[in-house]
């Protein structure tokens, strides 16, 4: 029985999903400029700065400064704060960018734990929650998980939803720019036609970014580590698993299909154990957690007197035996560290970087680590291709990957703020 036009506008209006509650700065039309973007960038990075000179850095014209500025002001995301010194003329009127208008959340999901941060535009972190969850095998868990996060961080915070700019999400995957918000069904099968930011958009009604855990901890440190006064540099995440983040000119370099950087799976042993890509002997089966882990439990007979004898042996425990000079752990140390060269020297025969920033749990064995990768790395490697490279520690500690996530978003918005509306409109 054909319907009347009155029921088939009602059906229409049931099934269309509610409109997403963009940040409030979305709707000042002058940001909707090419140049708004520009203008905000350089505030932020200048902190203080008045019309007169953005048009100076800009090339713009004061007309269109003012038209964007007045923009900005509506958006609080700037403000002005009195004037500055006089070049002759009347003394400028000086704006300074407000770290504290909107928020950002990271997410850092890793194949044991996911973890959320709450960052200002500034990149410090004003609430953090942590917690254990089998992530490969509990997608649906996961969702669930990074929601309560999230809003457990949300709670803590002094301003509304309204106020919340976007999330980024890093995942312990390979993650395909034409549809990053899919991981890899080889490296987590059980993910396999699951959205990563699908219950995260529905929940906040915000844009979401997805990018992988290595590619993010780089971004973090690009911003605000090891990485902000080098062009070109690698970070290498050793946790459950080991991956590269590769900064080239500044920017993350992610390759065809998003596989760049995939260190943790390089051949080190063709016929060694199998690894969850499918492939055997990769890098992760004998640096990752699970293998020293495995490798220091194997070892302990050999080892009576060392101070994991007779206690759960973790990846904490045997760091902390590390630390503290045991035998046994560092045996286990030194055997990472050559592993974990022999990837590392090819990269740096191959890309050529300026420094190599080791991130994730292992990096806070510090020089006990590095030393002994420098090792193993310059026995590998061309003269010409170590010799410049630095071999550092992250700085930035185990928010590393959450905060380079809150990291991807205040990219994107800093860069163009309607990649928001273009980015949700397409998820």
């Amino acid at each position: 029985m054909a319907r009347s036009k009155a029921a088939r506008a009602k059906i229409a209006d049931r099934k269309a999903p509610p409109a997403p509650a963009w940040p409030r700065f979305e709707v000042v039309a002058s940001l909707h400029r090419p140049s708004a973007g520009g203008v905000l960038e350089l505030i932020w990075r200048e902190r203080r700065i008045s019309r007169a000179e953005i048009a100076r850095r800009t090339g713009l014209s004061r007309s269109t400064v003012s038209e964007v500025v007045e923009g900005l002001l509506g958006s609080r995301l700037v403000a002005e704060v009195g004037d500055g010194p006089s070049e002759g003329g009347r003394r400028p009127v000086v704006l300074q960018f407000q770290d504290d208008a909107y928020g950002i959340l990271g997410i850092d999901v890793g194949a044991a734990h996911v973890a959320a941060a709450l960052v200002d535009l500034r990149g410090q972190v004003l609430a953090w929650e942590y917690r254990p969850h089998p992530v490969r095998t509990d997608p649906t868990g996961t969702s669930s998980l990074m929601v309560e996060l999230s809003e457990s961080c949300l709670k803590r915070w002094k301003l509304g939803l309204d106020r919340l700019a976007g999330i980024g999400v890093a995942v312990p995957s390979p993650v395909d720019p034409r549809d990053s918000d899919r991981v890899s069904d080889v490296v987590m099968p059980d993910w396999k036609g699951q959205s990563v930011g699908g219950a995260l958009r529905e929940r906040f009604r915000v844009p979401v970014f997805v990018d992988n855990d290595a590619n993010l901890g780089a971004l973090a440190e690009r911003w605000w580590g090891a990485g902000r006064d080098v062009d070109d540099f690698v970070y290498v995440k050793v946790a459950t698993g080991v991956g590269a983040g590769l900064i080239v000119r500044k920017e993350i370099y992610r390759g065809a299909t998003g596989v760049a950087g995939e260190i943790g799976h390089l051949a080190i042993d063709p016929k060694g154990e199998p690894c969850v890509c499918g492939l055997r002997g990769c890098l992760a089966t004998r640096v990752g957690a699970r293998a020293l882990i495995a490798r220091a439990t194997a070892l302990l007979d050999d080892y009576p007197d060392s101070t994991l004898t007779g206690r759960e042996v973790t990846i904490t425990a045997i760091e902390d035996a590390a630390l503290a000079g045991d035998p046994l752990a560092l045996h286990v140390v030194d055997e990472a560290a050559e592993y974990l060269g022999i990837a590392v020297a090819g990269m740096l025969n191959l890309v050529n970087p300026g420094r190599v920033i080791i991130g994730g749990g292992l990096s806070r064995l510090g020089e006990l680590l590095l030393s002994r990768l420098r090792r193993s790395i310059s026995s590998r490697t061309l003269v010409s291709s170590i010799a410049p490279t630095e071999i550092v520690a992250s700085e930035l500690g185990p928010r590393t990957v959450a905060l380079g996530a809150a990291t991807l978003v205040l990219q994107n918005a800093l860069a163009d703020l309607r990649h928001f509306r273009t980015a949700a409109a397409g998820s």
